[in-house]
């Protein structure tokens, strides 16, 4: 492939044909896999959420979607407003569960706070916070975090993140994830549902997830979509544009944080395409010029999503057994 024909429209997609297949692929599954009367869909007012749910009910009927919106007390404070738009636009039925008193009780926010202390020991009351990271195409090889806080007055600093608070802020943050997934079986138990996933192809290989929360789920209709075929398929289907124009975030963090931000090289448009590349054997030097980049920066985001398959290759994986049981 020369730089003449790899361009964005390689991520091109027909929405139509694609939208009939995945549908057509998940009453299949449901029939004779999973064996369950709907689904449940965990709304957030994202653009894979969104997604996910029409689908679904594309597949499924409206009468068999349930809509499962999750708050909590760092919630950015459209998420509601956004989930219950597309809720309203698919006909789909659904359950609000705040979960910032669970969160409480098991001591996310505590253990946070705790951990940002350890680095900003004013940190309290007021305050907010995220993390972000260096971009992989200024240091090779070498990740640095960073903690971003803003007091009370709206006065932010920006400090280096130790390891150990960093892995306590993660591991506190993960409580929102796996307390959501625990509700979505919950509702799907009780309705005798399967629960949908919704990561998208970037975040699916990537490891863009927590194990056992949003991680888990019994099918994943857009694990095969990079992220900019998504925003295709929200088009074709009918998404709110309120949704559509929503700047991807990961809706963690008391402090807004976009997702490249936190974990991707690049904005996901740039890194779909360099995801593409990789995985179509694009040479770094036909890639760089469509991006704006070098080609040893895109090198870099190479070697950046090997470094990520490898270091979260545990995330997709099962439990582990000594020797094969079953029938399986």
């Amino acid at each position: 492939m020369t730089t003449a024909t790899f361009s964005p429209e390689v991520l091109r997609l027909d929405p139509e044909g694609e939208a009939e297949r995945i549908c057509a692929r998940i009453r299949e599954l449901m029939r004779r896999e999973v064996k369950r009367g709907g689904m449940v869909v965990a709304l957030s007012g994202g653009i894979d959420s969104s997604v996910t749910a029409a689908l679904a009910v594309r597949a499924l009927g409206a009468r068999r979607v349930v809509g499962l919106e999750m708050p909590e007390r760092h919630s950015a404070p459209e998420t509601l407003a956004l989930s219950g738009k597309l809720a309203a636009t698919f006909g789909i039925t659904t359950c609000v569960e705040d979960i910032s008193g669970i969160l409480h009780a098991v001591g996310c926010y505590e253990k946070y706070d705790q951990a940002v202390r350890q680095v900003v020991p004013d940190y309290g009351p007021g305050w907010s916070s995220k993390i972000v990271i260096s971009a992989v195409t200024d240091k090779p090889r070498f990740t640095t975090f960073f903690l971003v806080t803003q007091d009370e007055k709206g006065e932010q600093r920006t400090v280096r993140l130790p390891l150990e608070p960093y892995l306590q802020i993660v591991a506190a943050t993960n409580f929102k994830q796996r307390v959501r997934k625990m509700l979505e079986y919950y509702h799907a138990d009780r309705l005798n549902f399967a629960v949908a996933g919704t990561p998208n192809r970037l975040e699916y290989d990537q490891g863009f997830f927590v194990k056992l929360g949003d991680g888990a789920a019994d099918l994943k209709p857009i694990a095969h979509l990079y992220k900019s075929q998504v925003y295709q398929m929200a088009e074709y289907l009918g998404v709110p544009e309120e949704i559509r124009r929503r700047a991807p975030t990961t809706d963690t963090y008391s402090l807004a944080q976009g997702q490249d931000e936190f974990y991707f090289s690049l904005p996901y448009q740039e890194m779909d395409l360099c995801l593409w590349g990789k995985n179509h054997g694009v040479a770094a030097e036909t890639v760089a010029p469509v991006l704006g980049l070098t080609p040893g920066q895109v090198r870099m985001v190479y070697e950046d999503i090997e470094t990520k398959r490898r270091t979260t290759r545990y995330l997709h994986l099962p439990p582990l057994l000594m020797e094969e049981v079953g029938w399986l």
